[in-house]
């Protein structure tokens, strides 16, 4: 990388750069061959195939196919964790390959690791448990203390990397991804020079299937180019998915100061924000959230040149954030692109990869397409980017997450040159 690059935020604080990406996702493997994938409409969403799900009534997923953990980890650490801490691990070695660093050359408490995740190491609980009823305490892994954990990803990191400054997990659904970075800028801010963040997720056992089906907000569809449709006239609901993003995001001063000059771009605004209790007459929070993201950022509206929005794919939820959209934006206002129809939601690790791919549109200056949504429902309002992508100057971009209980969380990232 080379150039310049802020060091500040407008505010007087460092500015939090992202300068790597790793990315484990159900259309690519790999930072540049995902976004290849993405580019070209690729889908990684089919029938499920890990297990037999031909008597449920939810039959498709986003699986993370071919995917060795092998070949990115050592034998001990794939026994000692779950798929969601091995998707997390293989793409936090992806970002700081990508980044570059030596982690050598920083102190140990200056690295910070912080992740999401929603759902937990549900295909290892399931199988000890398993363990359990047919054979008894003594068949099962030692490990199930610790690999179902939400913070198992986080705590393996940390030691594998020997990151021993500020670390932590968040659990907020599909918000997490988002949350995560939020809590990853405000610890760069005060003193790490340099956390690993985003997430991942995998609950595509058949106990996590099934745990999903309560919500109703799974598609029955069985057709996986009509399955999920966010902001279409024909939405069902969505198709679960697993996998996500890690990213390296850095203290801006301290990146230049080891030589890299153009960074992905900068987080230059986060805010979260909680729906109201059901059956309440206020209002969803999610445009006061985009509102407070931009303040946060010091943007207006005008200045925002993607949205990479939320996308749930059912009526109510989709009507809630394109009227969010509109009211901030304006009708038709801004570009708005939902790449995850190629992924299905990942839950902790939508938001990660939504950044990633918001970065990577900045570095490329390139809209992502919305695959699969041929007929927008009408009244949303909202300038949809379908079936190519669309080449336009890109500046800043926004991303959007709505978790399911009520969260809401949004980022604005620019691109740092």
């Amino acid at each position: 990388m080379s150039g310049a690059h802020r060091t500040k935020d407008s505010a007087g604080a460092p500015a939090a750069v992202f300068t790597g990406i790793g990315v484990t996702a159900p259309n690519g493997l790999g930072t540049e061959e995902w976004w290849s994938a993405t580019l070209a409409g690729k889908s990684g969403i089919d029938f499920v195939s890990t297990f037999d799900a031909c008597s449920y009534p939810a039959q498709l997923a986003g699986e993370v196919r071919d995917f060795d953990a092998g070949a990115y980890l050592s034998p001990r650490i794939v026994v000692e964790t779950s798929k969601m801490s091995h998707f997390a691990l293989a793409a936090t070695a992806m970002a700081l390959d990508d980044a570059a660093v030596d982690l050598a050359r920083i102190p140990e408490y200056e690295r910070a690791v912080i992740t999401a995740n929603a759902s937990g190491g549900a295909e290892f609980g399931q199988r000890e448990l398993q363990k359990l009823w047919r054979g008894g305490p003594r068949d099962v892994s030692p490990y199930m203390s610790i690999a179902w954990f939400y913070a198992a990803t986080t705590g393996q990191i940390s030691i594998g990397h020997e990151m021993r400054g500020p670390c932590g997990v968040v659990v907020s659904e599909q918000a997490g991804g988002l949350d995560a970075l939020g809590q990853a800028r405000r610890v760069v801010r005060g003193g790490a020079r340099l956390a690993v963040t985003g997430g991942t997720d995998s609950s595509l056992s058949p106990a996590g299937y099934v745990s999903q089906m309560p919500t109703g907000h799974l598609t029955t569809v069985t057709d996986p180019a009509r399955a999920y449709l966010p902001f279409d006239a024909g939405a069902s609901g969505h198709v679960p998915g697993e996998g996500g993003a890690i990213l390296v995001m850095e203290n801006g001063t301290t990146a230049r100061e080891r030589g890299i000059g153009d960074p992905y771009g900068e987080l230059v605004g986060y805010a979260a924000a909680f729906d109201p209790r059901p059956g309440s007459t206020r209002s969803p929070a999610l445009a006061r959230c985009v509102r407070a993201a931009l303040d946060d950022a010091r943007l207006r509206p005008e200045e925002i040149d993607v949205v990479f929005a939320d996308g749930h794919g059912t009526a109510e939820l989709d009507r809630q954030e394109s009227q969010a959209l509109a009211e901030v934006f304006g009708p038709r206002g801004v570009p708005v692109t939902v790449p995850k129809t190629m992924t299905g939601r990942l839950y902790a690790g939508a938001g990660a990869l939504d950044t990633a791919g918001a970065l990577l549109a900045l570095r490329d200056q390139v809209v992502p397409p919305t695959v699969h949504v041929t007929g927008p429902a009408p009244g949303h309002g909202l300038d949809l980017v379908l079936d190519q992508p669309r080449e336009i100057p890109l500046r800043t971009a926004m991303v959007v997450a709505r978790g399911h209980g009520g969260f809401n969380a949004v980022t604005v990232v620019r691109r740092a040159r």
